[in-house]
């Protein structure tokens, strides 16, 4: 079973805007505490790969982290294309929802949810 890692060492880091909408999110949908926020990636998109970004359990292979209170699970080979990487929530008018500011992105797609290294 891994070890909470502190949040010095966590590969991606969030805004005070997501973390406040993360647990809005959390409280609306009554989560569970033994639940905690998926962050990683997939293949697909029009860029090649698809940012996975949801509530869920522990899997076998996950690293677990406490980011601003948040319970994050990864799965350590996400890490690779994650590092770095920010995730802040916008609520204007022009754009509503999470964002990705991925330093490892060689390109991203229009929505901004799918991305190649």
């Amino acid at each position: 079973m891994s070890a909470t890692v502190d949040t010095l060492t966590a590969p991606v880091s969030f805004t005070q805007g997501a973390v406040k909408e993360l647990f809005k999110l959390k409280d609306q949908q009554e989560i569970g505490e033994d639940f905690g926020l998926r962050v990683g990636v997939e293949g697909g998109g029009c860029s090649g790969m698809n940012y996975v970004l949801g509530f869920d359990q522990k899997k076998d292979g996950d690293q677990e982290y406490n980011i601003d209170g948040v319970r994050v699970f990864m799965h350590k080979a996400h890490g690779l294309y994650l590092a770095g990487m920010q995730i802040d929530f916008q609520d204007g008018l022009n754009a509503r929802g999470f964002t990705f500011n991925n330093p490892n992105a060689a390109s991203t797609c229009g929505c901004g949810s799918s991305f190649s290294v």
